[in-house]
C-alpha cells in the first residue's frame, strides 16, 4: 500500500479513500504491523527479493528450492500481513487452529506416528461407508474419538485468546495466525525436503504425504480468502467438489471422480498444482519485475514518465487526455497492473482532464481505458506474458516482438480516440506557457529510460529475464544518483526491497487456487471436453468461437484476477482455436487480450472505478465510457485471428503490408468508435465509416484504397460544416 499512498498525495481525503477502498476490493487491506513482526516480516521480504536476485544473478536455484522459497515466504507472509476478517471469521479460524493442533498432538501421542492416525482414519472411512456412521462410530475407534475430543481444549485457549488480541492489538497476528503460518511453513518445507522422493513414489504417496497434502490445500484456499475474498477462493472450492463429484455430474460434464486423497496429493505434492505452472511464472519472471518495478519506481522515473508526454502532447487538441494515454503506455509496460497503473498516473491526469473541459465520467473512463494497454506493452507486459511464454514455450524476447505492434496500435486507437472526442466537445489542449518544451525535459531526464532500453536489449541479446531484470534493477540505483534529490541510499534501497516484497503477495496469493483449477482441468480432461463444447457450438463460424470465449473470459473475470483467468481461459479454450487453424501464439494472444475485459467492462470494471473515484464521476457511467474508449480489445483478436501477419507470421511484404493496413483501420476505427471526423457523424456516414474501417483493416491494396476513398468521401461530406467548439458553460 505504501505506494499507492503516496501515489494519492494529490487527491482530498475523500477521494482518497474511495480509490483504498476500490483498490482494496481486489486485495484486502494488510495490517500495518510494529515491532517485532515488523521485523520479521521486513527480514522475510528482504530474504525472498535476495534469494531470487542472487538466484537470477549469479546461480540459479534448484527447482525444489526455487518453488518452494517462494511459495513458503509467500505464505507465511499472508498469514502474518493479512487479517482473517471479522469477528465470526477469526472465530472459525480459532477452531480451526484448534482442529490442526488437535491432529499434530494425535499423530505423535495419541497414536505411535501420524501413519498409524491416518490409518485409523482409513478405517474409520471405509467402516462408514460400507455400515454406516452408527456403527462407525460404535466400533472401536476410541483413541480417533480422543482425537477429536482433543480440538476442544485448544479451541478453548485459542477462541478467547484470538477475540482478545483482535481488539486489543488490531494491526498483529493473532495466535491462530502464527500457529497457520508455522503449520502452512511445515508443509512446504515437507515438500521442498521430500521433493525428490516425492517424485519418486508419485501415484503411490504414503500417508504422511496425504495427511500433509490435505493440510497443505486447505491452508492454500485460505491464503487466497485473506488477501483477494471469497469470489476466487469459491471457484477454487467448486473445481475440488467437481473433480470429487464427477460420476454424478450431467453427462457432458460427467467424469469417473477421484478421492480426496488422490485429488489433494496430485494438487499439492506435484508440480500441476500449487506448485505447478503459475508457481514456477511467478518465481522465475513475474517477482523480479516487481522488484524492479519497485525500484525504478523509487529512482524517480515516475516524475518523468509523466512530464514527457506533458511536453510532447499537452498543447495539441484533448491535450490532457493524450497526457494520460502516453504517460499510461510508460508506467504500464513497468507496473503490469491496470489499477495500479490507472491510479499512480491517474491521480495526477484525471484532475488535469477536468480543467480542461472533459466531464468527469468521461476523464475517469480514458485514464482506465488507456491504463490497460500497458498489459500488452513490453518490456514487462504483466504476469500474462511470462505465461504465454511458459505455456508456448517460446522465449519471451519473441513474446515481446510479436506484443509492440498489437501494443503500439491499441494506445494509437485510444489516442485518436481521444483526440475526436475534444474535437467534438471543441476542447483546444493546456496553454503553451504552463508547461515546459520538450526539448529540455528529455535532456533532463532521458536516462530514466536506460533501465527499460537495458531490460529490453538483455532479452533481445538472448539472456533470461531473470537475469536482464537483476542488472536492470541494479542500473535504476545507478541512475536515481544522476539528480541529488532521488539517491537511493540504504534507506530507499530497503524501502524498494519492501515495496517489492509486498506487491508480490497479491498475486502470490493466486497461487493454490489457479493450481486446484489448472490442476482438476488436467485431472479431469475438461479441458478438451470445453474445447469440444466451442467447437460444438460455434459450428464451422471461428467467429463465433471468438464470441464464446470472449463471454466466458468476461464472465470468469468476475471472480478472478486477469492474470488468472487468462491462464485459466487459455488451458480451455486454446485446443478450439486450434481446431479452426489458429496458430497456438494467436490463440493465446487472444485469449490473453479478451481476459483483460474486465478491467474496464461493467458489472466489474475496478479499473475504471478507480478512474471514476478519482473523478468524482458515477461509477456505472465511468464504466461504460472506458469500454467505449477500450473498444481496440474486441478488435485486436479479430486481427490475430484472421490476420496472422498481425503477429509476424509471413513475408516482410505481407507483415508490412498488414500493418499498414491495420495503422489506417485503426485512425477510421478511432472517428468511426467517436462518431466524430469533421463533426458528428450522421447514421449514413458513421455506417459509411464503418465499412470504411473494415476495408482499411483487411491487408490489401485494393482494401485500402477502397476505405480510403470511402473515409475521403465522408471528410468531403462534412467540409462545410466544421465542429463549432463549445462554450465553457456548454462543455459542462
Amino acid at each position: 500500500m505504501a505506494q499507492s499512498d503516496q501515489s494519492l498525495d494529490g487527491l482530498s481525503s475523500e477521494e482518497r479513500k474511495k480509490v483504498q477502498e476500490l483498490m482494496q476490493k481486489d486485495a484486502k487491506a494488510e495490517r500495518r504491523v510494529r515491532g517485532p513482526w515488523l521485523w520479521l516480516t521486513s527480514l522475510l521480504g528482504a530474504a525472498m527479493v535476495l534469494i531470487y536476485f542472487y538466484g537470477a544473478g549469479f546461480q540459479a536455484l534448484d527447482t525444489q528450492y526455487h518453488l518452494g522459497v517462494y511459495v513458503l515466504i509467500t505464505f507465511v507472509l499472508v498469514f502474518l500481513l493479512y487479517p482473517a476478517g471479522g469477528r465470526f471469521a477469526v472465530g472459525a479460524m480459532s477452531v480451526w487452529t484448534a482442529g490442526m493442533l488437535a491432529v499434530l498432538v494425535s499423530c505423535f501421542w495419541v497414536f505411535d506416528s501420524p501413519t498409524a492416525f491416518y490409518d485409523q482414519i482409513t478405517l474409520f472411512r471405509e467402516t462408514w461407508e460400507y455400515d454406516g456412521l452408527a456403527k462407525a462410530w460404535a466400533d472401536d475407534f476410541g483413541a480417533l474419538r480422543t482425537s477429536l475430543i482433543l480440538i476442544l481444549p485448544f479451541a478453548v485457549v485459542l477462541l478467547p485468546l484470538d477475540q482478545w488480541l483482535a481488539r486489543r492489538f488490531r494491526q498483529s497476528p493473532t495466535a491462530s495466525d502464527v500457529l497457520m503460518a508455522a503449520i502452512v511453513a511445515g508443509t512446504v518445507i515437507y515438500w521442498i525436503s521430500q521433493f525428490e522422493a516425492l517424485n519418486y513414489r508419485a501415484g503411490a504417496e504414503n500417508q504422511v504425504d496425504m495427511l500433509v497434502s490435505i493440510i497443505g490445500l486447505i491452508l492454500s484456499l485460505e491464503v487466497c480468502r485473506r488477501v483477494l475474498g471469497w469470489s476466487i477462493t469459491l471457484i477454487g472450492i467448486g473445481m475440488i467438489a467437481f473433480a470429487l463429484f464427477g460420476p454424478y455430474l450431467p453427462e457432458l460434464f460427467a467424469h469417473r471422480g477421484f478421492r480426496f486423497e488422490r485429488l489433494a496429493t496430485s494438487l499439492f505434492l506435484t508440480t500441476n498444482g500449487v506448485f505447478g505452472v503459475m508457481a514456477s511464472v511467478l518465481a522465475t519472471y513475474v517477482i523480479l519485475f516487481i522488484f524492479f518495478g519497485a525500484f525504478l519506481q523509487k529512482s524517480g522515473a515516475g516524475k518523468f514518465f509523466i512530464d514527457l508526454p506533458l511536453a510532447l502532447t499537452g498543447r495539441s487538441t484533448g491535450g490532457p487526455a493524450k497526457v494520460a494515454v502516453v504517460s499510461s503506455a510508460l508506467f504500464g509496460s513497468v507496473s503490469g497492473s491496470a489499477i495500479a497503473n490507472t491510479v499512480s498516473s491517474g491521480s495526477f491526469t484525471i484532475p488535469m482532464m477536468k480543467r480542461a473541459g472533459f466531464k468527469p465520467h468521461v476523464a475517469g473512463a480514458i485514464e482506465p481505458a488507456a491504463s490497460i494497454g500497458g498489459m500488452f506493452l513490453p518490456p514487462i507486459m504483466g504476469a500474462g506474458g511470462f505465461l504465454m511464454a511458459e505455456l508456448t514455450g517460446m522465449p519471451y524476447s519473441q513474446i515481446m516482438l510479436l506484443s509492440v505492434g498489437p501494443a503500439i496500435l491499441y494506445f494509437l486507437s485510444v489516442f485518436f480516440m481521444v483526440h475526436f472526442e475534444a474535437k467534438k466537445q471543441g476542447l483546444v489542449g493546456i496553454p503553451g506557457e504552463t508547461i515546459p518544451d520538450w526539448r529540455p525535459v528529455l535532456k533532463s531526464g532521458w536516462f530514466y529510460a536506460l533501465p527499460l532500453v537495458i531490460i529490453t536489449a538483455l532479452m533481445l541479446m538472448g539472456r533470461s529475464p531473470g537475469n536482464a531484470a537483476f542488472w536492470a534493477t541494479l542500473s535504476c540505483i545507478l541512475v536515481s544518483w544522476v539528480h541529488p534529490s532521488t539517491r537511493m541510499g540504504p534507506r530507499a534501497i530497503w524501502e524498494a526491497i519492501q515495496l517489492g516484497a509486498r506487491n508480490t503477495l497479491i498475486i502470490g496469493a493466486t497461487l493454490g487456487v489457479i493450481g486446484i483449477i489448472v490442476g482438476v482441468i488436467s485431472l479431469t480432461g475438461m479441458g478438451l471436453k470445453f474445447s469440444d463444447l466451442v467447437i460444438s457450438m460455434a459450428g464451422d463460424s471461428l467467429f463465433l468461437a471468438l464470441v464464446l470465449i470472449a463471454i466466458a473470459s468476461l464472465v470468469l473475470g468476475m471472480g478472478v484476477p486477469v492474470t488468472a483467468a487468462y491462464l485459466i481461459v487459455a488451458v480451455l479454450a486454446v485446443p478450439a482455436l486450434g481446431h479452426f487453424g489458429v496458430a497456438a501464439i494467436a490463440a493465446h494472444m487472444i485469449v490473453y487480450w479478451l481476459s483483460q475485459d474486465s478491467n474496464i467492462t461493467p458489472p466489474v470494471c475496478v479499473a475504471a472505478y478507480a478512474g471514476a473515484a478519482i473523478a468524482g464521476s458515477d461509477p456505472w457511467k465511468t464504466g461504460w465510457t472506458a469500454f467505449r474508449f477500450a473498444k481496440m480489445l474486441y478488435v485486436m483478436p479479430l486481427l490475430f485471428a484472421y490476420v496472422p501477419a498481425i503477429l509476424l507470421d509471413g513475408t516482410t511484404w505481407e507483415i508490412v503490408s498488414a500493418f499498414f493496413s491495420a495503422t489506417l483501420g485503426t485512425i477510421a476505427f478511432g472517428a468511426f468508435a467517436m462518431g466524430f471526423l469533421r463533426r458528428s457523424t450522421t447514421l449514413v456516414e458513421w455506417l459509411v465509416l464503418g465499412i470504411a474501417t473494415f476495408l482499411l483493416y483487411w491487408p490489401g491494396f485494393v482494401t485500402d484504397a477502397a476505405g480510403l476513398a470511402l473515409v475521403a468521401l465522408v471528410w468531403w461530406l462534412q467540409r462545410d460544416a466544421a465542429a463549432t467548439p463549445l462554450s465553457p458553460v456548454a462543455r459542462t
